[in-house]
């Protein structure tokens, strides 16, 4: 105990020290650091005390998604994913266009997908979490995910035009005619030097 006290009264002196007298011996600080002290000497509570401080967990109802937020889910999700494909370099030059013009059309196609589908299909859409890189067109893929099947596929092509340059071609395909047709979304002019691979 006496070495206990010795210890405090070293500490107090050396802080009010370091901290040029800011922190005094009879500074509120030293107060509280006593009742601590005196606390943890005090009896550990029972296990009746800490348990009855607590009630009994109410069992949690699951959550039922609407539509509405289904669908918001998966809008966020893919303008998430094509920012990751278009990477640091795509990305900052595209990305007004991408927000003005190809986005609001990818929404709409999501929101067109989403209408469709019954509600116990709809609790099962999920979004593919990786974008290819290099120069392959595939953004995300929203699919079914108890089975595994693609529902709609939102892709991005870089084509050359003779003349003009390097166009970006934002499309998408439809499960309800196997994926063979391209929507189109839009086209974002890139320059007329070669574009870099995705992901970059």
């Amino acid at each position: 105990m006496f070495v206990k006290k010795w210890l405090q009264r070293g500490l107090m002196i050396t802080v009010a020290m370091l901290t040029l007298g800011s922190i005094t011996p009879t500074h509120e600080i030293w107060d509280a650091f006593e009742t601590k002290t005196k606390s943890v000497a005090a009896a550990p509570p029972t296990y009746t005390e800490l348990t009855a401080q607590y009630e009994a967990p109410v069992p949690l109802e699951p959550v039922r998604l609407t539509r509405e937020d289904i669908q918001y889910q998966l809008v966020n999700a893919a303008r998430e994913q094509a920012y990751l494909k278009f990477g640091t370099r795509i990305g900052p030059k595209i990305e007004s266009q991408f927000e003005e013009v190809v986005f609001p059309k990818m929404e709409e196609a999501i929101e067109a997908t989403v209408a469709r589908m019954n509600d116990t299909d709809l609790s099962q859409l999920a979004i593919t979490e990786k974008p290819s890189g290099a120069y392959a067109e595939k953004i995300f893929h929203i699919y079914n995910e108890q089975t595994g099947d693609d529902i709609i596929r939102f892709h991005v092509r870089t084509d050359k035009r003779a003349l003009d340059g390097y166009y970006y071609n934002f499309h998408y395909h439809t499960v309800e005619d196997n994926f063979i047709t391209h929507y189109t979304l839009a086209d974002i002019f890139w320059a007329k030097d070669t574009p870099p691979k995705w992901l970059s």
